[in-house]
């Protein structure tokens, strides 16, 4: 519906909702600010607690307020690797000595001087960066997992294993990086970012195309970067950091082998840019509509995977693709979802496939774009059962899907209907066929952001908490028109409002008070 329309629905309304909308877009955006400085104040008053309890008044150098802690997870990858036999291996126990070497990844006159390793931990593993603009040092501990692995290696159990690390160290640091090869991060960065729910600070995945060791690199950069952010920002997400640019976590796929810009997210503009100042996108940053408190899912299902359509690809190859024990799977397609309505032997593949319970998820093979139902060829696989993947990579589908699977405790409708839902920022919510005629105002557009909607039904809901309101205020000013466009909304106009009367109680209110002309 154009706006137009929408603004002659509720002609009389209309301006009342644009600067309550404009109102709540300034009182949510005040919220957001409040919650970074208090999250931030809740950090620092935890750091002076635990420096004060162990150092006492013998270094009165030693600032709390401005320090932050982040640990580093080094899985392995190229940022750490090094030669043997021509060919680049994991290099376990050499990575914190070669970092301690460098003045832009750690200050040793301040370590010494402020006898940091007596608070934080054994010189071995703990480091700190100097100060940076924002007044603030970063002290960090690198934590080797052993073996180092090349990420072509990486498994769900390594997946899980990173979670509970998080976990265990979650009230400690104020953020985590995971140093993590380039081949695969897109899947580890994807599958976190669903393994850790209620998240509330920054984990960024970060490596180099070149090992930390020679001359040209882009690994200093980039840890340096991911630690400046996850010390100095909070920004509750699974991301992942590249050449100057931070990413959503499940938002992101790799795009070049030979390149430092070797990430690309095709659908979400980047969290942050650090050029000469990081600035943070904050309109984009991912925030849980709950304060309930932090925990880790370690369970996946593994009976999951990858099916790319091509043209001639056989109904053998399908049927031999998802037998069991395979009970989920990412249909890449063409363009915008599409596959051909002419091949009734895979369309009815996928049904067989759906009616006995696998879940196939429709993405599109386009780097770009989302999946829609605008062509015969899209619409002939809903029919058959598939679930529309939107705008997820393939990447953050697939690893939603081993989330989703291994919730024992829901149906196989309820999972399929998990999968339609925005749940870490990793897709556009598909809102079609929302019964909601002001779902394009500014109004209903700040408030479904606010409150981050991840489907129809929420924003339904929202429908019905708002309309006895706006109801109310088209009665108060007798406008009959915008009280019976409500009513065909589907509102219940009987219903109360926020101060407990109906708009018939309002109107006979405003007419005892001279008010209500067109009654």
């Amino acid at each position: 519906m154009a706006d137009g329309q929408r603004c002659r629905s509720f002609p009389s309304v209309s301006s009342e909702m644009s600067s309550l909308g404009t109102a709540l877009s300034n009182t949510c955006l005040s919220q957001l600010e409040h919650s970074d400085v208090c999250l931030q104040s809740q950090a620092s008053v935890h750091r002076r607690r635990r420096l004060s309890s162990s150092a006492g008044a013998e270094s009165p150098e030693l600032s709390p307020s401005t320090e932050a802690r982040v640990l580093v997870l080094n899985t392995g990858g190229t940022i750490g690797m090094m030669y043997h036999n021509n060919v680049l291996c994991p290099e376990p126990n050499a990575l914190v000595k070669a970092l301690r070497k460098l003045p832009i990844l750690h200050d040793e006159l301040y370590a010494q001087q402020t006898r940091l390793y007596d608070y934080y931990g054994p010189q071995e593993n703990t480091l700190v960066l100097p100060l940076s603009r924002q007044n603030k040092r970063i002290v960090y501990t690198v934590l080797e997992y052993s073996p180092l692995l090349d990420s072509c290696n990486m498994t769900t159990d390594d997946w899980a294993s990173i979670a509970k690390d998080i976990e265990k160290n979650y009230e400690k640091y104020d953020g985590f990086v995971v140093l993590h090869g380039t081949d695969t991060m897109a899947y580890t960065a994807s599958a976190l970012s669903f393994m850790c729910e209620h998240l509330g600070k920054p984990v960024i995945l970060t490596g180099s195309q070149v090992p930390i060791y020679e001359m040209r690199n882009d690994g200093r950069d980039n840890l340096l970067g991911a630690l400046l952010i996850a010390g100095q920002f909070v920004i509750p997400e699974v991301c992942l950091y590249f050449h100057h640019k931070l990413y959503r976590g499940n938002r992101v796929t790799k795009v070049d082998s030979g390149s430092f810009n070797a990430f690309a997210s095709p659908n979400l503009p980047p969290l942050a840019n650090a050029e000469v100042d990081i600035k943070i996108n904050w309109d984009t940053v991912w925030r849980a509509n709950t304060t309930a408190k932090f925990l880790v899912h370690t369970h996946m299902n593994r009976n999951v995977g990858l099916l790319r359509l091509f043209p001639g690809i056989t109904a053998d190859t399908v049927r031999a693709f998802l037998q069991p024990p395979m009970e989920g799977i990412v249909l890449e397609t063409y363009g915008s979802g599409n596959a051909p309505n002419n091949r009734t032997d895979l369309l009815e593949e996928f049904r067989m496939a759906t009616d006995r319970g696998v879940i196939i998820v429709n993405c599109t093979q386009c780097l770009r774009g989302s999946v829609t139902t605008s062509y015969a060829t899209g619409k002939a696989l809903i029919d058959a059962g598939l679930v529309p993947g939107c705008d997820m990579t393939p990447e953050a589908a697939l690893s939603k899907l081993s989330y989703v699977l291994a919730k024992q405790d829901l149906s196989v409708q309820e999972k399929r209907k998990m999968m339609s839902r925005n749940l870490r920022g990793e897709m556009i919510a598909d809102l079609e066929g929302a019964k909601l005629s002001l779902r394009d105002s500014r109004f209903l557009q700040v408030i479904a952001k606010s409150l981050s909607i991840s489907c129809k039904e929420e924003l339904e809901a929202i429908r019905d908490a708002l309309t006895p309101t706006l109801a109310c205020a088209a009665s108060k000013i007798g406008d009959l028109e915008a009280l019976e466009a409500i009513r065909q909304a589907g509102a219940d106009i009987h219903s109360t409002g926020y101060d407990g009367r109906t708009p018939l109680e309002v109107v006979s209110f405003s007419s005892a008070c001279g008010g209500g002309e067109k009654y």
